[in-house]
């Protein structure tokens, strides 16, 4: 087994690792820290969880410890997609750089631009930043990119989601050509390997895992939600969540609850704090400082639910989250990935839950598509119960109304009652004749024709109707 004394690392480095508690380095470190150490160009695609932030970190602090920063010149520069993981790698690199002089300046949104042009104007040996507040330090003329030695661009499927791609194009522009590139990505989109065709010199490409995979250490599942009615659609599956949780019991320490909607995050927070669970929203629209106090009442334990929208999906590495909860399926299939990835870190196993309903169909076929399985169904643990077939009360037979019919029935005669008609038998022999009466109906209607009498005309009679049959036999 690899250990990180055999990847060469500055042993300055080492010691602050040993003391982190990291004995040996995951696959995407073992693979990633020699390339990037000679000072090659590295492409690393691994599953979110497995450590790639140490990948670029660690060899970055071993190459920067010779030499000096100058005034708005930072001497490395590593972009990230959101706030939280920006402060994240911040976070490592204060870790890993302890026992060194080297210094970093965090550029984010949400903090004053003086205390970060402080910060700049000292000098920098690592620079982390989003895109966006990146290129405003540098339009107000407070940031050189000339002197960048190496470039990190971390969770880049992620800046692809973002919109960042045209910003990280420009960024690659004003950075020295002899630079060296470090590109991390959980999944591999053709735009991204565009872009690294573009801006890589020859990259070492470390593939740990296939593309968009789930790690083997998170359970599964999905549970096929129907609601009874359409205006109860909402109220019925945050009752569903609070029935999953509850079926967890006690092994479901934390969890992240993920919503598409920034309103619906607020919402499920505000509905589980009502129900008793200790939630805490936390989305793009709240302030930095609230949403970096979020986190942190997150990780100390003191909230147990962290309601998220997909600002918190990339890259937080927050080792003890026990469950991930998909309120809602992600409208795009690689988030999927992202915040199932929350859990079963470093080696933990972790459990992620999902609730699909009709009208997520569609994108819970493109999930399963992506990640290559079928996402294991589970039980709904909301009895829902059909009312019962009442039987009708036992009548009496008697007292039932009769049914209508379209003929009408005579009156039966009751027995003691006389009956209207009399029926009298007819002999044979005294029968009534019944004459013919055919004979006599053609000699009225001749008779009526020799009085030019005729029945059934008007006053515009044709004169050979008129006449009698003898005359027209004559003429």
């Amino acid at each position: 087994m690899t250990k990180f004394s055999d990847l060469k690392l500055d042993p300055k480095v080492l010691k602050a690792v040993e003391a982190a508690g990291y004995e040996s380095p995951t696959p995407i470190q073992a693979g990633a820290i020699p390339p990037a150490l000679e000072g090659q160009d590295v492409l690393g695609i691994a599953q979110t969880g497995t450590g790639k932030t140490a990948s670029f970190t660690l060899p970055m602090i071993t190459m920067l410890s010779k030499g000096r920063a100058r005034a708005r010149m930072p001497r490395s520069l590593v972009l990230c997609p959101t706030r939280e993981l920006a402060a994240q790698v911040a976070e490592n690199f204060d870790v890993y750089a302890k026992n060194t002089k080297l210094t970093k300046a965090l550029l984010i949104g949400g903090v004053s631009f003086k205390e970060q042009d402080a910060l700049i104007d000292r000098g920098v040996d690592v620079l982390i930043a989003t895109p966006g507040r990146l290129l405003d330090h540098f339009e107000r003329g407070k940031l050189l990119l000339t002197g960048v030695q190496i470039m990190v661009v971390d969770e880049a499927d992620r800046m692809l989601d973002m919109g960042f791609i045209p910003d990280i194009e420009r960024i690659f522009g004003l950075t020295p050509f002899t630079r060296q590139t470090l590109f991390f990505s959980a999944t591999m989109a053709p735009e991204i390997e565009r872009i690294t065709n573009t801006f890589l010199s020859a990259p070492a490409k470390i593939e740990v895992a296939r593309a968009a995979t789930t790690s083997e250490n998170i359970q599964q599942g999905v549970v096929m939600f129907k609601p009874s009615r359409k205006d109860r659609a909402s109220s019925e599956k945050r009752k569903l969540l609070r029935a999953l949780i509850e079926q967890e019991g006690e092994g479901c320490s934390n969890a992240i609850i993920f919503c598409n909607r920034k309103t619906d995050v607020d919402i499920c927070a505000k509905s589980l704090n009502k129900y008793g669970y200790n939630a805490s929203p936390i989305h793009g629209d709240l302030d930095q400082s609230h949403r970096m106090k979020t986190l942190d009442g997150f990780r100390d334990g003191s909230i147990r639910f962290l309601c998220a929208s997909d600002v918190a999906a990339r890259g937080l590495d927050i080792p003890n989250v026990t469950h991930v909860f998909n309120f809602d399926v992600p409208s795009n299939a690689e988030d999927y990935v992202h915040r199932i990835g929350r859990t079963g870190r470093a080696g933990r196993k972790g459990k992620a839950l999902m609730i699909c309903a009709p009208n997520d169909d569609k994108n819970f076929a493109d999930v399963e598509r992506l990640v290559q399985i079928e996402i294991p169904r589970i039980e709904n643990p909301i009895k829902v119960e059909k009312p019962a077939k009442t039987e009708k009360p036992a009548t009496d037979v008697s007292a039932e109304k009769p049914k209508r019919t379209r003929t009408r029935k005579k009156p039966e005669a009751k027995a003691d009652s006389t009956p209207a008609v009399v029926e009298t038998e007819v002999k044979p022999e005294t029968a009534p004749v019944v004459e013919d009466t055919k004979p006599q109906r053609n000699a009225k209607q001749n008779n009526n024709r020799r009085d030019n009498v005729v029945v059934g005309m008007g006053d515009h009679l044709p004169s050979f109707i008129a006449m009698s049959f003898e005359e027209r036999r004559a003429s």
